[in-house]
């Protein structure tokens, strides 16, 4: 008599992060598998492509996520040198571990480099957060996103327009499943540990009361290379938010690719105000609890465009496409690129209306992880069972 298929007795799953957004939806996964019944095996491998030590340990721990059972402490580099090093540290990995599959989140370097190494190896490639698409190839994430989905058999979507445009890249609509935000899972999940904003104005030695304001504030983030990178680009983003402090005080919490540009361009005077709040990058509930008290947000980011939205708080996004149009057709989102009149003209918007607050899209109701679980569970299975 056969014996009926366990998942206790297939390899485990990996599941990879390897930058700031990761773990964010890798946190109500890894909840998720292990109180799925049977429970899903899993080893959590950690790239080390985001390399602050003491901001890395802080998510973790705000996110609640286990350690990670490798660190495979790759660091920085170019895209190039990053990718392959992610490869070659990650190889090894799956040799010992011989996994049921490799489980990416995301776009990020590390997600296309455990993809390829799976992939040549002929070991199954699951996608979270798949079909997303800017259109836009100077962006590195496209190149990632687009490979790395090529490359998956199973892959899941956090909108249902994901699926037409993966069958239109001839990926059969049977190896995509729409469950919904892992990533807003973790917002929902958190939102009541979020920290109090007099509290993070506190910890980075600035007045409690800063912010405080009878139209509130507004909280920017700036990374990508294309707007920070630039003098031509940057200078005039830097005056535009100089500009928005007199109006609403700004909380801008910098990245280390905008900080270390702004001193090389020498335009720190731009940004030194007693309207904006200079903050080091922020833990995730620190950086939840200045989203969800504010006025407006204005980013370069994609998950902030999707908590925003989540969040109903009006978000101006700094660049000219977006691979979540979700969140501009139906949620908080607007797409305002770095046109300086373009932004001070929806700034004005918000202060004068309230701005766009849309609404909660689609299974964007904290329980994705779970459906992932219940299918994926599924899925590894069913080969044994053919």
């Amino acid at each position: 008599m056969s014996s009926q298929p366990c998942l206790q007795d297939i390899g485990p799953v990996i599941c990879v992060v390897g930058a700031r957004p990761n773990f964010m939806k890798m946190a109500p996964l890894l909840r998720a598998f292990a109180a799925h019944q049977p429970r899903i095996p899993t080893l959590l491998v950690h790239t080390g492509q985001h390399y602050d030590k003491d901001m890395n340990d802080r998510l973790f721990e705000d996110l609640q996520l286990p350690k990670p059972d490798i660190n495979l402490g790759v660091g920085s580099g170019s895209h190039t040198l990053q990718t392959a090093e992610v490869m070659r540290h990650f190889e090894p990995v799956v040799d010992e571990y011989k996994p049921s599959c490799v489980l990416v989140v995301g776009d990020v370097n590390s997600t296309l480099a455990c993809s390829l190494v799976a992939a040549k190896k002929g070991i199954r490639v699951v996608h979270i957060e798949a079909g997303l698409r800017s259109y836009d190839r100077a962006m590195p994430e496209e190149i990632n996103r687009v490979l790395t989905d090529q490359m998956a058999d199973r892959l899941y979507t956090t909108e249902r327009s994901a699926l037409g445009n993966l069958v239109r890249e001839g990926i059969a609509a049977d190896r995509v499943s729409f469950v919904g935000n892992v990533m807003i899972d973790s917002l929902l999940h958190n939102r009541s540990m979020a920290r109090p904003v007099a509290q993070t104005l506190a910890e980075a030695g600035l007045p409690t009361d800063l912010l405080a304001n009878a139209d509130g504030y507004a909280v920017v983030t700036l990374h990508r290379p294309s707007n920070v990178d630039q003098l031509a680009t940057l200078q005039p983003l830097l005056k535009v938010l100089r500009d928005v402090s007199e109006r609403l005080p700004l909380a801008f919490a910098m990245h280390p690719r905008t900080r270390a540009n702004i001193e090389r361009f020498h335009l720190m005077e731009l940004v030194r105000s007693p309207r904006i709040a200079l903050l080091p990058p922020q833990g995730y509930l620190e950086m939840l609890g200045l989203m969800a008290g504010a006025k407006l947000v204005l980013t370069d980011s994609g998950g902030l465009q999707e908590e925003t939205t989540a969040l109903g708080v009006p978000c101006l996004t700094l660049r000219e496409n977006t691979e979540r149009p979700i969140t501009i057709e139906q949620g908080s989102n607007t797409l305002v690129g770095v046109d300086t009149k373009v932004i001070v003209q929806h700034v004005e918007e918000v202060l004068l209306s309230g701005g766009k607050s849309g609404r909660v899209p689609e299974l964007w109701d904290g329980k994705a992880a779970e459906r992932i679980a219940d299918d994926l569970a599924r899925w590894l299975l069913a080969p044994a069972q053919s």
